[in-house]
């Protein structure tokens, strides 16, 4: 199964099997003048607790890429809304600070005049 940008559950059918035959066209082919050791039951029930063995693991690496995909792009989320925040509060810290000077300012420059007018 190849890994997927998806962070949605999806139903996988591990059993039964789909057997995919090939069509014989020739008659000979019908019956080769061949056996197979060992005998097709016994590859499959070597086999078939192997492949639900790592479909499942399969499933659990999809599961686990997932949610560290999840955690990235929410700490990324985070990090964004980290840097907004603080370019918002040095704005507004930087008018307070100036509004603060001004008001310094003008108090100097009032009790500059008061003082020359009298």
């Amino acid at each position: 199964v190849p890994l997927r940008a998806c962070d949605r559950p999806t139903v996988v059918r591990l059993l039964p099997l789909e057997v995919v035959e090939e069509e014989v066209t020739d008659a000979s082919e019908l019956f080769p003048l061949y056996d197979y050791e060992p005998a097709p039951e016994e590859v499959l029930d070597a086999l078939l607790p192997k492949y639900i063995e790592s479909r499942i693991f399969s499933s659990m690496l999809q599961a686990a890429a997932s949610e560290l995909a999840n955690r990235q792009r929410a700490m990324s989320a985070a990090g964004d809304n980290a840097e907004d925040l603080i370019r918002e509060y040095t704005l507004l810290m930087n008018n307070a600070r100036q509004a603060s000077i001004t008001q310094e300012l003008t108090e100097l420059i009032a009790g500059a005049d008061a003082l020359a007018e009298s």
